[in-house]
């Protein structure tokens, strides 16, 4: 079965980017031009998804107004004959069908995929986080999937980190089965360094089947008091293979400031507009 849906949880309250997230959701800071979230939409259209369920919550209508049709906007854009920026605002309402749930509670990752089981229904799915932007020649999702298509069972991805950073992150125990490509059969959320069975980190996506719901359902709060997701993983991996899989691109951990920065400046060399002008003012300003 294809993958045609996908859960963006989005309803955390962004407090690494206060005071700018007070009254804005994080997922809506803009990268260059673009808000982070449609980085990752984006992303999710070009590996085939059809459907997305933004598990929200409060304080995130922007995100919903964002993926709607904008009539004062489109209509003042049409009167000035701004074509280029007309076509640019309708294909963000028509790229992808949306729909909406919210999280009543932050009860972690796992719980906020949990409330994605009445969309999901009997399908597989994936899985995309906001804060993680990925600069790659073939869309991350799409790399999952291939791997999903190939065994048929969950799929993480996955980035080697230094050690002293594995503490931030969900990793894994894992042996190679082919060229970026592994068989998860540990997984551990948030390890100390000397606690860590491997620097291959979780990073934001995922390629889950509905097997994860009774887990999930019954899971008790772990690591944070928070229903963890990789909790969960890690007992479906005792009945079914979990995969792995390295991919290729560079990520962007845009859940963090220092991170967001870099990302901003890595990407904005990268467009025509900015390469020229901006190279220099960065030159002169590196000395």
């Amino acid at each position: 079965m294809q993958v045609k849906k996908a859960v963006f949880p989005v309803a955390g309250l962004g407090t690494r980017f206060l005071p700018a997230t007070k009254s804005s959701p994080k997922e809506m800071l803009p990268l260059i031009d673009k808000p982070l979230v449609q980085y990752v939409v984006e992303e999710a259209v070009a590996s085939g998804i059809e459907q997305i369920l933004f598990v929200t919550g409060r304080n995130k209508r922007a995100i919903e107004d964002h993926f709607d049709i904008a009539f004062e906007l489109e209509a003042l854009l049409y009167e000035k004959g701004k074509d280029a920026e007309l076509s640019q605002i309708r294909d963000i309402a028509e790229m992808v069908n949306i729909f909406y749930v919210r999280q009543k509670q932050a009860m972690g990752l796992g719980h906020a995929i949990l409330c994605a089981r009445d969309f999901v229904g009997d399908e597989p799915f994936a899985v995309l986080l906001g804060d993680d932007i990925i600069d790659a020649p073939r869309p991350c999702l799409a790399q999952l999937l291939d791997v999903y298509k190939k065994y048929r069972g969950p799929v993480l991805a996955l980035e080697r980190v230094p050690m002293e950073n594995i503490s931030s992150y969900g990793c894994v125990k894992a042996t190679t089965i082919s060229e970026r490509v592994y068989e998860v059969t540990d997984l551990v959320e948030k390890p100390k360094k000397e606690d860590a069975p491997s620097d291959l980190a979780i990073i934001g996506r995922y390629v889950l089947t509905p097997d994860i719901f009774p887990i999930l359902e019954k899971q008790e709060p772990g690591k944070g008091g928070e229903i963890q997701l990789t909790d969960a993983i890690l007992k479906l991996s005792q009945d079914e293979a979990i995969y792995g899989c390295c991919f290729e691109g560079v990520r962007h951990d845009c859940g963090d400031k220092l991170g967001f920065l870099k990302a901003t400046v890595d990407l904005a060399l990268k467009r025509e507009e900015f390469n020229g002008e901006f190279r220099e003012f960065l030159k002169q300003k590196l000395g």
